[in-house]
């Protein structure tokens, strides 16, 4: 599948994340937006996380370069977002604000908005020793 994805861009996008992740998940203000915040505007911060999370892969990780490759770029997006929602959903369950089972949409929406500045410091990990 990706021919150069491997466990040293899987901990770089994690710690990328963490990195991220922990100051914004213990913010009260971000755990309220993740209760308050419409779908509608849902959708567009998880829309612009993922158009950022392009924009600095194709320049920095594949460094403007996807011909023939561009089904590693789709894939390591969704890799690297999936991740994320992974990292901030473990951070939001150790701190008792991930109620997924008591309230699941609240739980989805704070993974949401927590997960676009997480995103950002995944893959900006991701890019720093990239091909």
């Amino acid at each position: 599948m990706i021919s150069n994805f491997n466990l040293e861009d899987i901990s770089q996008i994690s710690i990328g994340a963490f990195a991220l992740a922990v100051p914004v998940s213990f913010s009260e203000e971000a755990w309220k937006l993740g209760e308050s915040l419409p779908s509608i505007n849902l959708f567009f911060i998880f829309t612009i996380s993922i158009t950022f999370l392009a924009f600095y892969a194709y320049q920095s990780v594949f460094q403007g370069k996807i011909q023939n490759r561009i089904s590693d770029f789709v894939i390591r997006i969704i890799i690297a977002y999936f991740i994320t929602g992974c990292i901030v959903a473990l951070v939001l369950f150790s701190i008792d604000k991930f109620p997924l089972v008591s309230e699941p949409l609240v739980a989805i929406k704070r993974l949401i908005v927590i997960s676009m500045p997480a995103s950002m410091g995944a893959i900006a990990v991701d890019g720093l020793d990239k091909e």
